[in-house]
């Protein structure tokens, strides 16, 4: 049974808002995320803090994933693998996500992060897939 999830900050979690990150697509397996640049989320050397482009990814798999799950199911990160091509200092960054594999327990992901059209990070990641909590408590 596919779902949506609602796209609105307060789904992201305090993190996610605090960063300023939000979703602009979440169905099919799919999801897309954004994040406008900005001083607050620079590291020491003056640009983009990785953890911020991976934070995307993570967040976007998640997304991604949800969009295929059943209502009984939730997910968790198990291992995310990221490669930072070019550092970013301005613009807007666009996080599209790929589920490229869904088993009983197990999903596969791809997120490609881009800012202004030009490919800053690729990651690959792991979930694990779970039933939720509220349905574990009721078994």
């Amino acid at each position: 049974m596919e779902k949506e999830i609602d796209s609105k900050p307060r789904d992201l979690g305090p993190f996610g808002r605090l960063i300023g990150l939000s979703f602009t697509a979440k169905a099919n397996g799919y999801s897309q995320c954004v994040l406008t640049v900005g001083e607050n989320l620079f590291n020491p050397n003056g640009v983009l803090h990785g953890g911020v482009v991976y934070s995307m990814a993570d967040t976007g798999m998640g997304g991604a994933l949800h969009s295929s799950l059943a209502a009984d199911e939730t997910c968790a990160t198990i291992e995310i693998n990221i490669v930072y091509l070019k550092a970013v200092t301005a613009g807007v960054l666009t996080c599209d996500t790929r589920l490229i594999h869904r088993g009983s327990n197990i999903g596969v992901l791809e997120s490609e992060v881009e800012n202004e059209g030009q490919l800053v990070a690729k990651a690959l990641g792991t979930f694990s897939i779970l039933k939720a909590r509220s349905v574990m408590r009721d078994a």
